[in-house]
């Protein structure tokens, strides 16, 4: 593996049109700002971008445009949600020759679990055939893979370096951290990223930080820097704006708060309605209580 990602890697909305294509040209200013935040790294195609929704043609042009845009400065992770080992081997191999740091990727999960033997298989076929570092995307949750499958897909298959652990509770987290230490152990318990970090998380891949990258870098200082009094404050105000995007819509949401901000506005993909009114009205106080400047955006957003 070229570079070991960590720190904060903020999952990047998708600039879709209203009539649900991509505006490519979005993509540079999303990832400026995430930069300018201070991100340590981004991740494009995943469960914020709506990677589900992608075409083969889309997604390829997508990771080219985000690692242009990138120009280097951090690592860039690419999104694969498919549901077969064809397709994701596909996808893996249509971004092999960019600058990619890693391919993130879901389990298999469609309709089924494939069984443990399945799952191995699945994530080796993957290697083999693309070559790239892999961190799995733990996340569907009647496909969640335990530590104990988690570690030994890391132990059998070299390439994949790392999970992002989304699945269950933070003890489920807190095991994986003690079972593969040496692994790359994100964490996308979005509403836990304080606790998370004091587990020891090499870094962290979820909504919350696209919605809130300043604040959600200003975390990661903190508790690096054991000031805990100030990670404390953060997580308390970072969970106030978790609690006002959560839904079925989260992309939609998230995206609402990037508006906020200053990014332009973007729609999320149909039939994946906008936020609605009342998550609006939740999102620009929590952004409010972040101390983030709203004044002359909420027009733009609305």
């Amino acid at each position: 593996m070229k570079v070991r990602p960590t720190g904060v890697i903020p999952p990047m909305t998708t600039p879709f049109r209203k009539d649900g294509e991509i505006d490519y040209k979005l993509v540079a200013p999303q990832v400026d700002w995430m930069i300018g935040a201070g991100a340590h790294g981004v991740a494009a195609g995943g469960s914020t971008g709506e990677g589900h929704t992608l075409d083969h043609e889309e997604y390829r042009e997508l990771m080219a445009t985000t690692v242009e845009a990138v120009r280097g400065r951090i690592p860039v992770i690419a999104g694969i949600i498919v549901d077969s080992t064809r397709d994701a081997i596909r996808r893996g191999k249509l971004v092999r020759d960019m600058n990619v740091a890693a391919l993130q990727v879901t389990p298999v999960h469609y309709l089924f679990r494939p069984d443990d033997e399945a799952m191995v298989a699945h994530f080796r076929a993957m290697a083999d055939e693309t070559g790239m570092p892999i961190i799995i995307y733990n996340v569907v949750p009647w496909s969640y893979l335990s530590p104990a499958l988690l570690t030994r897909i890391m132990t059998e298959v070299p390439l994949v370096v790392g999970v992002k652990q989304s699945a269950g509770d933070l003890k489920l987290f807190a095991d994986l951290m003690m079972m593969a230490p040496d692994k790359l152990i994100y964490s996308a318990v979005d509403a836990l990223m304080y606790p998370s970090y004091t587990l020891g998380a090499h870094g962290s891949i979820a909504a919350i930080l696209t919605a809130a990258p300043h604040a959600s870098v200003a975390l990661w200082d903190a508790v690096k820097a054991g000031d805990h009094p100030r990670a404390l404050e953060l997580h308390k105000k970072l969970l106030t704006l978790r609690n006002a995007i959560i839904a079925d819509n989260l992309p939609a949401c998230t995206r609402y708060a990037q508006t906020l901000q200053g990014l332009p506005r973007t729609w999320p993909r149909a039939p994946m309605p906008e936020a609605s009114p009342a998550q609006q009205a939740a999102i620009r106080k929590a952004i409010d209580g972040l101390g983030v400047s709203i004044a002359g955006r909420v027009a733009a957003a609305e």
